[in-house]
Parts: structure tokens; sequence; C-alpha cells
């Protein structure tokens, strides 16, 4: 009998102490860009939906709904990213717990009407694949014709997953 809770209480154990870290993240194959080709979540995890996110005002001075109020790429992917670490910390999660983003780019008027993935990059790269935060999710960028906010050249969704 002894040895059968000994038995369960391992079990909880270890059912208690499961995290993020069970969550399978695995890189392209030769190549050290900063995503995950493949994450593969347990079942029973906590998935986390989170609706696309747009960028904040960052010069208040600039004419309303142009690009120049909300930034270029970098700087509106800085402000995207930042509103969704609020927003699931708000649910006790964080960049990290993050497993897949579908990014939106319009194209930058700045860049020949392309969209501006290396401003993508720069800011990204902040968040992901560092010595702080070394998990990277599956992600997809499109360039779309247009987003919903007037000026805003990048709208990101995401699903975040917490282990049981």
């Amino acid at each position: 009998m002894p040895r059968l809770l000994l038995l369960a209480a391992s079990l909880m154990s270890l059912t208690l102490n499961a995290h993020a870290d069970d969550i399978k993240r695995v890189a392209p194959p030769g190549s050290n860009f900063p995503i995950s080709q493949l994450v593969t979540v347990p079942a029973g995890s906590q998935l986390t939906f989170v609706s696309g996110t747009l960028p904040d005002v960052a010069d208040a001075k600039a004419p309303k709904g142009s690009i120049a109020a909300f930034g270029n790429t970098e700087t509106q992917t800085r402000s995207v990213l930042e509103k969704l670490r609020t927003t699931l910390r708000g649910q006790g999660l964080d960049l990290g717990d993050i497993v897949q983003l579908r990014v939106f780019l319009v194209g930058d008027p700045a860049n020949g009407g392309a969209l501006d993935f290396a401003g993508l990059q720069a800011a990204y790269t902040q968040y992901f694949a560092t010595a702080e935060q070394p998990r990277t999710p599956t992600r997809t960028a499109v360039q779309v014709v247009a987003l919903p906010l007037p000026g805003a050249l990048v709208e990101i969704d995401a699903i975040a997953a917490k282990a049981p």
C-alpha cells in the first residue's frame, strides 16, 4: 500500500510540475532562423487564441491615420508584440507560451510598396529566440492590401499553449 501511495504522489508531482517545456518545438532543418517549423502541444494543454492585434499610435503629433502616426514596420511590430505580451500576461501566460503567430503586413510605401520583412525581423528577434526568452513559435507572414486601421502596417494574431 505505501508503494501505491508513493507512486500516486510521484505521478501527481510529475503532473503538477509539467510546464511549457513539455511543448515540443522543432527548428527548421539546417537553419538558425528564429522560428519553429513544428510545435507539438501535449493533450490536455490550455490553448489561448488571441485575435488580430494592431499597433498603438507611436507619434500623436503625426496626422491621424497615417503611417507616420504608427511608425514603420519595426516600430509597429514592437508595439503589437508588447500588446500581445500584456494580453497574455493577463491570462497567466507570456510570449514564450506562443506556439503560433500569423503576421499580416501591408506593403510600406517607403519600401516601394513591398512588405518590410527586415523591419518585422528586427522587432521579432527582440522577443523570440533570445537569451531571456529562447522559445520560438511557428510563424506565417503574408502581405495584405490593407488592414482595418488606417496607417497600420502590421497585424498579428497568436495561439498560446500552456502544458498541463
